[in-house]
């Protein structure tokens, strides 16, 4: 998979791919991020993304993985600036009422938030 936001990157990124910029019927685009791969990929790259989701499944049984995946998100979006959570739970694919509906979400969240501050004070 390669990513682009120019020309040159995605002329670039065909090459990693081992195909010319003209061989645009040979790759798909991965939604609306900038990626593309190719489409005889498509079914391992659908694999990684599918082992992917359920290691993350596996792994939210952990209290100190949401924890520390909240910390990271809050800090990737700017909580300390925007006071927001929107962009942090939209990344992690999570609705405020799921968060508000899981005790456990809701605590690592709370946790995630207060060590955001306390780091910037």
């Amino acid at each position: 998979m390669q990513f682009a936001f120019s020309n040159e990157q995605f002329k670039e990124g065909m090459e990693r791919l081992g195909l010319t910029e003209k061989d645009t019927d040979k790759v798909y685009s991965f939604g609306n991020t900038g990626g593309f791969y190719r489409r005889s990929d498509a079914k391992r790259l659908h694999e990684m993304l599918d082992r992917q989701e359920q290691e993350r499944k596996e792994a939210m049984k952990n209290d100190q993985y949401i924890y520390e995946m909240f910390d990271y998100e809050l800090a990737n979006h700017e909580y300390i600036i925007t006071r927001s959570t929107r962009e942090t739970l939209d990344a992690l694919d999570l609705t405020q009422e799921q968060v508000e509906t899981d005790k456990r979400l809701a605590a690592a969240l709370k946790k995630a938030i207060q060590h955001q501050i306390e780091i910037q004070e």
